[in-house]
């Protein structure tokens, strides 16, 4: 399936500022069934945009704004194709159990088990899983104690826009019963880890149709989380709209959590209230969307451009089929 996505941020400032420093993480990611075609980056005012990939495998772009400016637009413009990923079995043998602690043992893993800053142990978690059951094994395999830990919180708390803050600690929404993605993807990585199996924070897109019922607001980035199961590899599970990760999902960074992978994060100088705007289009596609026209015609844009052209030559021949 293939998808073309507008992520656009638009930061406005009631006093002018400057030396505005800027990273992005909006890039998706190419591996396993997700293959990014093309990429476009684009910054007003104009600035000279960097990019590297940090050490989980995300790719960061960056840039400095050292002139004074009222407004900072960032748009990221994509095409993906998203493969079916092979279908999940029912569960596993109890024995993975054994195999699991050996990859953890032998693997680097410790950072998606050890607690991080949005995704750790407290009193609330603690009375949460015990009230949905799933505070140990209890003679599951971990393909089904984690699906029972994804339909818990789904099932546990209401999906409820603005009820969070982006730096809310998990306590709020577990006190609450409510929350957001981010919320609710912080409180199952906690629960998870808890469990030893080895949990990471994703951030994307999920494109939203009308066969789906899903929770999530629509215009906006989306998270989840992947957990890491013998055999299955690193497997996603979507606990605020109760479902398997599958070609709806996105994916464009991967972290301990949202502290990790946000996709816009700065500073600048100057005392200033700040306004932001952000709104994203997924929509199925052979082709980017199309220019807003607000944007094209502005002259001062700066792009970044990113074409996998041995990707590009997969999708022409995908399209003759």
């Amino acid at each position: 399936m293939f998808y073309a996505i507008r992520h656009v941020t638009r930061y406005r400032y009631s006093r002018p500022v400057w030396q505005s420093i800027m990273e992005v993480r909006m890039h998706p990611r190419t591996e396993s069934s997700q293959r990014c075609f093309t990429f476009q980056l684009s910054v007003n005012p104009r600035a000279r945009i960097f990019g590297f990939v940090d050490h989980m495998g995300n790719q960061v772009h960056h840039f400095d704004l050292p002139a004074h400016h009222r407004e900072l637009t960032i748009v990221a413009d994509s095409l993906v194709n998203l493969e079916p990923p092979d279908p999940l079995p029912p569960s596993l043998p109890y024995d993975t159990w054994d195999e699991l602690e050996r990859a953890v043992e032998e693997g680097d893993h410790w950072p998606m088990l050890m607690p991080s800053l949005y995704a750790r142990p407290c009193a609330q978690l603690d009375r949460l899983t015990r009230e949905l059951g799933v505070d140990e094994r209890a003679g599951r395999d971990p393909l089904t104690l984690v699906n029972d830990v994804a339909a818990g919180i789904n099932r546990a708390f209401e999906y409820v826009k603005k009820s969070t803050a982006v730096n809310s600690p998990i306590e709020v929404s577990l006190t609450a019963r409510q929350g957001v993605c981010q919320d609710f993807s912080h409180i199952m990585i906690a629960a998870v880890r808890g469990l030893r199996i080895p949990c990471r924070y994703v951030s994307g897109y999920l494109y939203h149709d009308e066969l789906h019922h899903d929770r999530s607001a629509e215009g906006a980035t989306h998270a989840w989380v992947e957990a890491l199961l013998p055999g299955l590899g690193w497997t996603g599970f979507d606990p605020t709209n109760g479902v398997i990760t599958g070609t709806r999902h996105i994916r464009t960074a991967v972290g301990r959590d949202y502290a990790d992978v946000p996709p816009t994060i700065g500073t600048m100088k100057g005392r200033t209230e700040t306004e932001l705007q952000v709104r994203v289009r997924v929509a199925p596609s052979q082709a980017l969307l199309p220019p807003d026209e607000e944007f094209a015609a502005d002259e001062e844009w700066s792009l970044f451009v990113e074409r996998d052209e041995q990707a590009l030559l997969y999708q022409q021949e995908q399209q003759q089929q």
